[in-house]
């Protein structure tokens, strides 16, 4: 085995323009499989995390309360009501249910919220929103609102209010005015805008108001438990799973991210099988140059096989021979295409720092060690057919050229 090797070796340094450039052939097409996989799972981390990263990856949402129905003597069906009363869902035993849910391996963040819609005026001026109430301190554990505030600050206090930059700017607000905000059910509360934001989602930006849990159960009127529970989870992947033991934990029903977003996930696979085709051809491309450059070592070395079988040389060594010689090709062109390409992904942003308007390429996601072992499994099954060729080489008929 040692001698087949540094026979392999022998034929690769005899001529070391054309194995250079043999390598350099194979450490271009590894270099193209590392840079699509860096960019293929690069794009789809950041489709997801701009779609799904600042939104509930389960989400636990109390359900409508209908009122009894009473069956009057002639047989009519009458919804029983009392005047004035409201019948806000809520999820009463939230206090019990959100430290379990925490509890869950993978849980991220829970974030006990009410909401409702409200009526936000100032002078004249009104616009309908969207009310969310969280509590103090955690008012970044779903939705991002540090890292998207303009101006002011995300610290909700018990009379603050925190709005999108379009909303403030239709409405000509600035940090510190006093604003009336109306819930549907009349009920209204004077707040002071303490901070503004601006996420790029054109609904959030214009019709989100955030303000604290306790304001928001006095303009709900709900003094107890909330209208749902956000989860945040350390892998989104994973949301289908942990949402099935948050299920069998609490009996409540938890509904994944997954849940209709179906066409999604039907354009990420598309774009993964993409990536599986384009870095398929990198790897074709690799098998045909290096079997067509052994083709070619083995036509013109003819004689000096002839000489091996001569010596005795069976035509299993002299197939192991070139195959050796291909197999030392791939993973020398495997490990500089390698370098190339984490060199190459090293001045990109990481995950963790994808912005609109920059490529997301992933470095983590170069599956380097993959690239490398079928540069070298193809480069070996390239080698076989050339390795056959010359293994049934006539000793005699190859010493006489």
């Amino acid at each position: 085995m040692l001698y087949a090797l540094k026979i392999a070796a022998r034929y690769l340094t005899a001529n070391k323009g054309q194995t250079a450039l043999l390598v350099l052939g194979v450490a271009v097409g590894v270099f193209i499989f590392i840079f699509m996989s860096a960019l293929i799972g690069g794009l789809a981390e950041f489709i997801l995390s701009r779609t799904v990263g600042d939104m509930s990856h389960i989400t636990i949402q109390a359900e409508t309360v209908d009122p009894p129905l009473l069956i009057a003597p002639d047989g009519a069906v009458l919804v029983a009501s009392e005047r004035g009363e409201t019948r806000t869902a809520t999820l009463s035993q939230s206090a019990t249910w959100v430290p379990l849910i925490a509890a869950v391996p993978g849980v991220k963040a829970v974030s006990p919220q009410i909401s409702g819609a409200g009526l936000l005026a100032r002078g004249a001026q009104s616009a309908q929103v969207s009310v969310t109430g969280v509590e103090p301190g955690n008012e970044s554990a779903i939705l991002d609102l540090d890292g998207y505030m303009v101006e002011g600050s995300a610290r909700l206090a018990s009379d603050g209010i925190i709005l999108g930059q379009k909303l403030a700017d239709d409405l000509s607000l600035s940090l510190g005015q006093t604003l009336r905000l109306q819930s549907s059910d009349g009920a209204t509360i004077l707040l002071t805008l303490g901070g503004i934001f601006l996420t790029g989602n054109g609904a959030m930006d214009d019709g989100r108001a955030f303000v604290s849990l306790s304001t928001a159960r006095s303009l709900f009127d709900t003094p107890q438990g909330v209208t749902r529970i956000e989860i945040k989870l350390d892998d989104l992947n994973s949301a289908d799973d942990i949402a099935l033991r948050i299920r069998a934990l609490t009996g409540l029903d938890a509904v994944p991210w997954t849940d209709g977003a179906e066409q999604l996930m039907e354009a990420l696979d598309a774009q993964a099988q993409t990536g599986i085709f384009l870095k398929t051809f990198a790897l074709i491309t690799i098998v045909i140059g290096v079997a067509s450059a052994l083709l070619l070592s083995t036509y013109r070395r003819r004689p000096e096989i002839g000489i091996m079988r001569a010596m005795g040389a069976g035509r299993g060594f002299v197939v192991f021979v070139f195959v050796m010689q291909g197999g030392l090709v791939g993973l020398m062109g495997g490990l500089s295409g390698a370098v190339l390409g984490y060199l190459a992904l090293l001045p990109f942003p990481s995950r963790d720092e994808f912005r609109a308007g920059t490529l997301p390429m992933d470095i983590t996601q170069g599956s380097y060690g993959l690239a490398i072992l079928l540069t070298v499994i193809g480069a070996v099954l390239a080698s076989i057919l050339p390795a056959r060729s010359a293994a049934r080489v006539d000793p005699v008929t190859a010493i006489g050229q």
